[in-house]
């Protein structure tokens, strides 16, 4: 029998150590990048394997493909989340902080694609999930350099699904809104329909469901996990 291989970048803590730990309890072998030591810890808990660094380093990112192609030969599931981007009001924002924004949420997606990609056309099939934000579409001053990039990776998605898809490689993007990984404020859990915050596992639950076979259709959407925060046509 095949082991399926799923790889999560930035997942030290937060939706992406719980994503590699559902995953894990699925029967996924992971592989889990972080900028942190925790990220390495999780992976040997998990009988894994782990890197420490950047997923804003090709090289880092790269070091994390190889070591799993290396002990398992193949990677179906590419997990990338991400760290926290610039906030400022929205015209106080530098030109650095601006391209810093691209690289926390746009380029942390793109680069570990680029790596991946090819290894799942070679083995008939894949799937790639980001976790973006619930404010993608409907964009906050609170979050400026995430909704802006985020919005971005909606395109990027479609226009990567139009171009990969028939080689059975699925994107999908998880926007998640009020989770329990950020500080809790009354104000922002009385503004969601459900009054009260989600959890990393769910976010986790959602991701494992996109990386299972009952997701086979599931392709170039973005996934909303909100408590009904924004709501779509």
């Amino acid at each position: 029998m095949t082991e399926k291989v799923a790889l999560i970048t930035a997942a030290g803590s937060g939706m992406g150590a719980a994503a590699a730990r559902k995953l894990a309890a699925d029967g996924f072998k992971v592989g889990i990048l972080s900028s942190s030591g925790r990220g390495e810890a999780l992976a040997l808990e998990l009988g894994g394997i782990g890197v420490t660094g950047s997923n804003q380093s090709p090289d880092d990112l790269k070091s994390l493909v190889d070591q799993a192609v290396a002990r398992w030969g193949r990677v179906d599931v590419l997990v990338n989340s991400a760290g926290h981007g610039p906030r400022a009001p929205i015209l106080d924002i530098s030109d650095d902080d601006w391209h810093r924004g691209m690289e926390t949420y746009l380029l942390n997606v793109i680069r570990p694609t680029r790596l991946v990609t090819p290894l799942m056309q070679q083995q008939g099939g894949g799937t790639i999930i980001n976790i973006s934000t619930a404010w993608a579409f409907e964009p906050s001053d609170m979050f400026p350099t995430s909704a802006v990039f985020r919005s971005g990776l909606a395109a990027f998605t479609k226009i990567f699904t139009d171009t990969y898809a028939r080689d059975n490689v699925r994107m999908n993007n998880v926007l998640p809104g009020w989770i329990d990984s950020l500080p809790k404020r009354e104000e922002r859990r009385a503004s969601v329909p459900m009054q009260r915050y989600g959890t990393s596992e769910e976010i986790a639950a959602t991701i494992a469901f996109l990386a299972s076979e009952g997701a086979a259709y599931i392709t170039g959407q973005n996934l909303r996990v909100d408590g009904g925060l924004s709501r779509s046509v």
